[in-house]
């Protein structure tokens, strides 16, 4: 096993900001939610160090993080950041909105009855 400092995988993912709070971080683990280098890690104990690949979802999305630095504090977020490489792809769009239209108020609300003939009208010679 080689020299490198090792610290506990829930005291990690508090320092790098993943979870609010060491309990949090611990649950996390402990429901079996986070994976180290691709093995679900079955204690919050478990030992992790610079090199290793963390897999875990928070916030609607899939995290893929590698360990570059243990850190000794949780401390700014800059700092935290500089504790890990984010491996993870960048979120998606968000999804497209519902079209709004243009009714004589301009304000973009429903369409009015005058509106939807329009549309009516438009979709029939498209169709015919």
């Amino acid at each position: 096993m080689s020299d490198a400092p090792r610290i506990r995988l829930d005291k990690w993912l508090y320092h790098a900001r993943f979870a609010k709070s060491r309990g949090v971080a611990s649950d996390m683990v402990g429901a079996g939610h986070v994976r180290v280098n691709g093995d679900k890690a079955g204690k919050p104990a478990h030992k992790v160090g610079p090199g290793d690949v963390l897999t875990f979802a928070k916030a609607g999305r899939v995290h893929v993080v590698r360990i570059v630095a243990i850190g000794v504090r949780r401390g700014p977020a800059a700092e935290a950041k500089g504790l890990y490489d984010d491996l993870s792809a960048p979120p998606a769009d968000p999804p497209a909105r519902a079209p709004r239209y243009d009714n004589v108020h301009g304000d973009g609300g429903r369409p009015t009855k005058r509106d939807r003939r329009k549309i009516d009208a438009a979709r029939r010679r498209v169709l015919d």
